[in-house]
């Protein structure tokens, strides 16, 4: 059994000798070597391809990590969000089946990640050490087909002088043996490498798709859960508004901090809400007088100014204004100046006969 082992390291080591010394030769220039300009290009090819899909998986690796650490900061912040959020504030319970969707939609995304976009990609990126190893064993046999080339020739030259048949024969075999080996493996990867190389159109457009499709998804599923929550807030602002006098004096603090475009209500709000030249003379001092002015020129009489909704707004009483994102308002006087609120205006959507009261802040003027 040790003699075995023996005789086939013997072997290998004589096959590397015999590889080094034809390689070295060829280097320096001192025999020719078999040339596949057709495979060349193939190669070429596989070796772009195989780095660019090495890239792709890595940075699909390094994305997929970030995903998943921005889903255990959302849920992080969801939670805080709920705590902070008090009981028995309105849409207390929206709020938190929000905040439970939320979760379960990043779980969602990050698992379509992993599972319809990772593993095919690693499975595609799979093939290229096999078909790597295929080359490398194809270049060791034509570098013994080429030694096996040189050693038959020289022969050749020898047999003429000495004539030994014996030996012509037996190297001819050899030469034989090794053409037959390395052409089977070199027509092999003339059919597969190209193969493989088509393959890269279908196959990324497949995974692309998938990821991108499974963006959108998120994307647009998040969107929406954000804008109720951004409803439920705003709600929530718009009852405090409503609610004792503390709340609506620091709510339109709060206005008034935040959102310049709302002092020339407030400052309306301290005037004489029936003289409108007083008004327009506010406006010029605290906007820009030039485009209120010219506004103003512009407006039906009894029209104060017009504003344009940022938000959407669901009325609760009667004698409140329903509006959506973008309306136009006009804004116009009370019809009973005692009746006026702090941080609310009164207003008539334009184009239609509505009429009512609406909160300052869910606006901005024109």
């Amino acid at each position: 059994m040790s003699e075995n082992k023996g005789i086939m390291l013997a072997k290998s080591m004589q096959k590397h000798a015999g590889r080094a010394k034809e390689k070295i030769l060829q280097n320096l220039g001192k025999v020719d070597r078999t040339a596949d300009d057709i495979l060349d290009d193939h190669l070429n090819n596989f070796n772009r391809q195989q780095a660019s899909a090495n890239r792709l998986q890595k940075e699909f690796n390094n994305y997929i990590r970030c995903i998943r650490a921005a889903q255990s900061a959302s849920k992080s912040l969801m939670e805080a969000v709920g705590e902070v959020y008090e009981p028995q504030w309105t849409g207390y319970d929206a709020l938190q089946a929000q905040t439970a969707a939320s979760e379960s939609l990043w779980q969602d995304f990050a698992h379509k990640l992993g599972d319809q976009v990772l593993i095919p990609l690693n499975t595609y990126t799979g093939q290229f050490p096999e078909m790597k190893k295929k080359v490398e064993k194809r270049n060791r046999k034509l570098i013994d087909y080429d030694g096996q080339r040189h050693s038959f020739q020289n022969l050749q030259a020898n047999a003429n002088k000495r004539k030994d048949d014996i030996k012509l024969t037996k190297g001819r075999e050899q030469l034989e043996e090794a053409r037959r080996t390395y052409e089977i493996l070199n027509t092999e990867l003339h059919d597969e490498l190209p193969a493989l190389y088509d393959s890269r159109i279908l196959f990324l457009v497949t995974n692309l798709q998938t990821l991108f499709a499974t963006e959108q998804v998120f994307h647009n599923e998040t969107a929406k859960i954000y804008s109720e929550l951004e409803a439920i807030v705003d709600k929530l602002a718009t009852e405090s508004q409503r609610g004792s006098n503390t709340l609506r004096k620091q709510t339109a603090n709060v206005v008034k901090a935040s959102s310049p475009a709302q002092l020339p209500v407030n400052k309306l709000s301290n005037s004489n809400p029936n003289n409108s030249q007083n008004y327009q003379n506010q406006i010029t001092i605290n906007g820009d007088g030039a485009n209120s002015h010219a506004n103003a020129v512009d407006l039906p009489p009894g029209v104060l100014y017009r504003v344009k909704a940022t938000y959407g707004y669901v009325k609760e009483d009667v004698d409140e204004l329903s509006f959506e994102i973008g309306d136009t308002i006009r804004v116009i006087e009370y019809d009973d100046p005692e009746d006026q609120e702090e941080g609310w205006l009164m207003g008539q959507k334009e184009g239609t006969q509505e009429k009512g009261l609406f909160p300052a802040n869910f606006t901005r003027p024109i």
